[in-house]
């Protein structure tokens, strides 16, 4: 296949002409003027490059106040932070939902001391901070102003960026906490009191790029994301507040991947959109019109394979970034395929925004693309494209009917199968991976371990130190005013977590505060089947991995079945949902579990539901922890049921978990007919067990009943077969 004819959600033509002007009127228009598609600001990098700041947090606080200072020193212009994932979901981490993801996936933040250890000896009053959270957004916030009240730092000098942004938790991310209605409040209230007592500080980060993760294409992720900016433009409006006003505390969050010219105009045209919506909003002044955003390289880009690669991958999207006119930028590091990025892999990927801000001259020029036949026309394409896929939205409901409706997860699904389908059968290439493929050349890198059991009793004492030292009355007096702001509708929730934190509660004793008023949210359930199918329709090695199963169909009686399930505080499920399907689409009955289960439930729903097979799809490092306990409780059971997992697993990992029983680990970058054909062989091999089991079960005798069980068998493989992750 040719360049030309690779497979493309925007199409490009092979050659553009000045024809392909006409009709486009922004042409004429100039650096930070309307509608901004040559940059929200009129010089642009000329006077100042973008910000670098690197998505940052490992397990403990004090190791993410050195990589933060570290950060600092090398060149890194704000600082971004990563919080784990218990944190991000409102727990403690001495809550027993959440002990295997506690410091796995980001800094554990469980009290205001937590928060101090973080930013100890940084200027916060100098140094800009973006915080990625959602569903806990109070308390980490609250946290967030008191230590630095605490350290001296008043809450008007504190500048950044809270991201806020719960609306697309439901579609894509999954770090919600409450219901869609009680969360929107939520982030009213915080974007309230922010404009009131911090206005250097930005309420909102509208995020396309968790979509893009997901697997939206472009055109999508431009039209989920601006739908969303609207919905809180116009539930702020509601309050009282000008569109002016709000527009201008607003900034988005984009990801840039792999097609480098659709990028480019991608983030061209969402200035556009932007602008025509802001304006049509109500907003007048240029503030408010302008959209800046943060941009962040693609992750599911990363391939596992020849990770060396992805150095190139990240550099390519970055200058896209930059093309594009991003005000700030995150690189990710070639190893985050594989597992949790090294310290120096972290550092390669901040140089290399460094070397392109000083070395090659990408600042010298304000908006170097103008003008250009292809990106002016591709630009106008997208925002076209952009504007009827809103209108589509629109006809549906609008953002919140459908996230009920489970139309926004739908049309990601189908995007994220169709993607995966092109790269399983060739048609879009990524070198290394299934093209030019040399696995001599694979090289597994040193990778980040992360102790859990360490910090969660690190964590477990600092709490108990805090609670030990904090008037247990005033804190109770303070959980009850949150819980009574919330169920009166009166007054604002920052505000009565601010004083929440400020006498010591917890992270987690402000979300069950909360709970005892607006419960956990559990989502519909959605699936999304014959995307992946239909796109491989024609493909042999499809093919025959359908008849496979058809085979084994027949063998059995009845379709093979498998759970596909995902244990703890993991919400990743692109890749779960892409296996998911695509099994379907093969044959497979499959049964997806519902997200952030126990492993007792899952145990629970493999028997109830009678599988064959057993998919644990991990993302977040916490398969050290959960799937060995999986497995003692399957042993416990006296059941056989072998285990896959999916997902990121580092090397240093398989032999562990082949020990405790895992019959296979599928890892990034194989084919799903490959999965299909191998969990067509283990089904098999389970039946032929089941059956001996039976027979010899039927002919020895036992002194109570006259059988003697069979001992528990799980299945084993020392041969790790890499295969697709499921992870997003």
């Amino acid at each position: 296949m040719s360049p030309q004819e690779k497979p493309r959600t925007v199409p490009l033509r092979q050659l553009y002409t000045s024809a392909d002007l006409s009709g486009i009127d922004h042409l004429d228009s100039l650096p930070g003027n309307a509608p901004f598609v040559r940059g929200p600001y009129p010089s642009m990098y000329t006077h100042k490059p973008w910000t670098i700041r690197q998505y940052t947090g490992y397990a403990d606080a004090a190791d993410s106040n050195l990589a933060f200072r570290a950060a600092l020193q090398d060149g890194a212009q704000g600082l971004s932070v990563a919080f784990d994932l218990p944190t991000q979901r409102g727990y403690d981490s001495t809550d027993a939902e959440a002990l295997a993801d506690v410091g796995m996936a980001g800094v554990a933040i469980d009290t205001v001391e937590d928060m101090a250890r973080l930013f100890a000896g940084i200027p916060l009053d100098r140094v800009s901070v973006s915080m990625t959270m959602n569903g806990a957004v109070l308390p980490v916030l609250a946290a967030f102003i008191v230590a630095a009240q605490e350290s001296g730092v008043s809450a008007d000098a504190l500048s950044g960026t809270i991201q806020n942004d719960i609306l697309k938790e439901y579609m894509v991310r999954n770090t919600w906490i409450h219901a869609p209605e009680p969360s929107m409040r939520i982030v009213a209230d915080v974007a309230d009191y922010l404009a009131a007592r911090m206005p250097r500080f930005n309420a909102l980060s509208v995020s396309g790029y968790h979509f893009q993760e997901a697997g939206a294409d472009p055109v999508l992720e431009l039209a989920l994301t601006f739908a969303n900016a609207r919905e809180y433009v116009t539930t702020l409006c509601r309050r009282g507040r000008t569109p002016d006003d709000v527009c201008a505390q607003l900034s988005f969050f984009f990801g840039v991947g792999t097609d480098f010219f659709v990028e480019v105009a991608k983030l061209r045209a969402a200035r556009i959109v932007w602008s025509r919506i802001a304006a049509g909003l109500g907003a007048r002044s240029t503030k408010a019109l302008a959209l800046r955003m943060h941009c962040q390289t693609s992750g599911w880009s990363l391939s596992a394979h020849r990770p060396q690669n992805n150095i190139v991958r990240t550099a390519v999207e970055a200058m896209a970034a930059v093309f594009g006119g991003t005000q700030s930028l995150h690189t990710n590091a070639h190893d985050e395929a594989l597992a949790l990025p090294s310290a120096a892999s972290s550092r390669l990927a901040r140089d290399t925004q460094l070397i392109l801000q000083h070395e090659m001259g990408l600042c010298d020029v304000v908006d170097p693309w103008a003008g250009s036949y292809m990106m002016e026309s591709l630009t106008a394409d997208i925002v076209a494209k952009t504007e009827a896929a809103m209108a589509e939205m629109d006809a549906h409901g609008g953002v919140l009917a459908a996230i009920h409706s489970g139309w926004v997860q739908q049309r990601i699904r189908a995007c994220a199968a169709k993607t995966q389908a092109r790269i399983d059968s060739g048609g879009t290439r990524i070198v290394g991976e299934n093209c030019f493929r040399d696995e001599s050349s694979d090289v597994a890198p040193e990778c980040r371990e992360v102790d859990n059991r360490h910090v969660r009793q690190l964590q477990a004492l600092r709490i108990q130190a805090v609670r030990g030292q904090r008037n247990d009355r005033d804190v109770a007096a303070s959980l009850a005013r949150l819980a009574q702001t919330a169920r009166d509708g009166q007054g604002n929730l920052l505000a009565a977590t601010v004083e929440c934190i400020r006498l010591r509660a917890t992270v987690g004793e402000c979300t069950r505060a909360l709970e005892a008023v607006w419960p956990r949210y559990m989502p519909p359930r959605t699936n999304s089947t014959g995307h992946y199918g239909n796109e491989r329709r024609n493909d042999p090695d499809w093919v025959r991995a359908c008849n496979d199963v058809q085979a084994l169909t027949g063998e059995l009686r009845r379709r093979p079945r498998i759970l596909i399930a995902k244990i703890g505080q993991d919400g990743h499920d692109r890749g779960m949902k892409i296996v998911a399907g695509a099994l379907s689409d093969a044959g497979f009955e499959v049964r997806e579990g519902q997200l952030f289960e126990s492993v007792q439930e899952i145990v629970e729903q493999t028997v109830q539901r009678e599988c064959q097979v057993l998919g644990i799809s991990t993302m977040a490092g916490a398969h050290l922890t959960v799937v060995p306990q999986l497995l003692a409780e399957l042993a416990s059971k006296g059941l056989g049921i072998p285990v896959v997992v999916g997902g990121i697993v580092a090397h240093a990992h398989h032999r562990q978990l082949f020990d405790h029983g895992v019959a296979a680990i599928f890892g990034p970058g194989t084919p799903i007919e490959t999965i299909v054909s191998f969990l067509c062989d283990l089904s098999a091999k389970h039946r032929v067990r089941e059956r001996t089991a039976r027979e010899i079960n039927a002919a020895v005798p036992d002194a109570r009943n006259g059988v003697a069980p069979l001992p528990s068998m799980v299945t084993a493989s020392h041969s790790p077969s890499p295969l697709m992750t499921f992870s997003e």
